[in-house]
């Protein structure tokens, strides 16, 4: 049994020239600028509520790992982490993690309408409890004016 293959002779055929299809490009740009822009906003996230926390010039980078976080909202409530508490049970929830943690920190996030008493009862409580490494999170302010 023979087969004939045929042989193109069809000049269109033979002068085809390669292209780059663009739109497959920018799709892949598309994908890396998205994970790019996702990891990027996932480096420094707070652990606590979102609050507008004041400006300070000398705002230096945070190390939240091993650390909880208490937000003081404008409105005087506390979260911890991201879930509210009330009163009554902040000040227990306070003294067990103390004990359940070696080497306990706190970044305190609060907003920047929140009234000062506030935010020095949160302090005043967690210092009650022991804890002695507390770091009040703010927002970097340019310098230029």
């Amino acid at each position: 049994m023979a087969i004939s293959v045929k042989a193109f002779t069809d000049e269109s055929a033979a002068k085809k020239r390669a292209r780059i299809e663009i739109i497959p490009l920018i799709d892949v740009i598309f994908f890396l600028l998205a994970t790019f822009v996702l990891f990027t906003l996932s480096l420094n996230q707070s652990g606590g509520l979102a609050v507008l926390m004041p400006a300070a010039e000398t705002s230096r980078p945070r190390d939240a790992d091993g650390a909880v976080t208490l937000t003081v909202t404008a409105d005087g409530a506390i979260a911890w982490d991201k879930t509210l508490v009330s009163l009554d049970e902040f000040i227990p929830r306070l003294q067990a993690w103390r004990q359940a943690e070696p080497d306990p920190r706190v970044l305190i996030n609060g907003d920047e309408n929140a009234l000062f008493s506030q935010v020095r009862y949160v302090v005043d409580e967690v210092r009650k409890a022991g804890i002695t490494k507390i770091n009040i999170e703010t927002r970097i302010r340019s310098t230029a004016r």
